[in-house]
């Protein structure tokens, strides 16, 4: 476990200015959000740029109605993802709150736990009003590896890192998109608000942990790591093609769609740019060639 000593002065000040914006910008999630009994059912739910099926073949033969179909279900399939991934993370950030060697980051972890817990609420709420339902969780668990305790920190908190920075990809832009219902937008845009206090500490601690990795262990140790952390990115990416959003859209053989628009040359570059605010920072502070 790294001492508090190990953590520099810079991040110390990182995280009393975030803890005091937790305090500034609290809000009551519970009060905050106007339910309306139904979105119109005409309306997207989804930006249309961010829709699985965007810039492929597939997309130009589907009919409007459908493509509104879809809309509302890879909705309820992302707030489903964002709701599952909350619990995991919260699961872990309790397991290292108040232990030794996170005394500096505890006092941030406490407004963390808290705005996820609200976060995890109001998305889950969003999934059983209008689709009346929370899709399963069907991440696939990679196989444990014996590693340190230090390399086993920097992957937990990185997974937390990466998570919400391809999620706020998609909240900060449904926040900004006027096409859009305005209870879809008002989800994205409150979870973008916080997220963005969410991401600037994870960077701070990531890098933090990345120094104590890089210090104690061997290049090969780190390049396993690197891997790791890229075929988690991939998941990812694999889960906002969703079996059971096809099928709810009405979508025949969805199995097989997912696998054509999976394939679709198109994505790749829809995929990089989700991505690339991660891939980025991972290069940035030298994890990623």
């Amino acid at each position: 476990m790294m001492s508090a000593l190990e953590w520099t002065q810079e991040f110390s000040k990182a995280v009393n200015r975030l803890t005091e914006a937790s305090v500034e910008d609290y809000y009551n999630p519970y009060r905050a959000f106007q339910w309306p009994d139904e979105i119109k059912p005409a309306s997207l739910w989804m930006s249309r740029e961010l829709l699985s099926i965007h810039g492929t073949a597939v997309e130009r033969d589907i009919p409007p109605e459908r493509l509104v179909e879809l809309s509302r279900w890879e909705s309820v399939n992302l707030y489903s993802l964002i709701a599952h991934g909350i619990r995991e993370l919260l699961i872990e950030v309790m397991r290292r709150i108040h232990t030794p060697g996170y005394e500096i980051p505890t006092p941030y972890f406490h407004h963390f736990i808290g705005e996820e817990n609200e976060h995890m609420w109001f998305f889950a709420e969003f999934c059983l009003r209008y689709g009346g339902r929370i899709y399963p969780d069907r991440r696939m668990v990679f196989p444990a590896a014996e590693r340190s305790p230090e390399l086993n920190n920097f992957i937990v908190f990185s997974q937390i890192l990466i998570f919400e920075q391809i999620g706020d990809f998609f909240n900060a832009r449904m926040a900004a998109d006027p096409g859009l219902p305005e209870t879809v937008r008002e989800v994205n845009r409150i979870h973008h608000r916080d997220e963005s206090r969410h991401i600037a500490f994870g960077g701070q601690l990531v890098s933090a942990l990345f120094n104590q990795v890089k210090a104690g262990h061997s290049a090969d140790a780190v390049r396993d790591v690197a891997g790791y952390l890229r075929r988690y990115i991939d998941l990812i990416i694999q889960m906002l093609y969703s079996v059971d959003a096809y099928r709810d859209a009405g979508i025949a053989s969805p199995s097989r769609f997912r696998a054509t628009v999976l394939a679709d040359p198109a994505r790749q570059a829809v995929h990089d740019r989700i991505t690339e605010r991660t891939v980025s920072f991972y290069r940035r502070i030298g994890l990623f060639d």
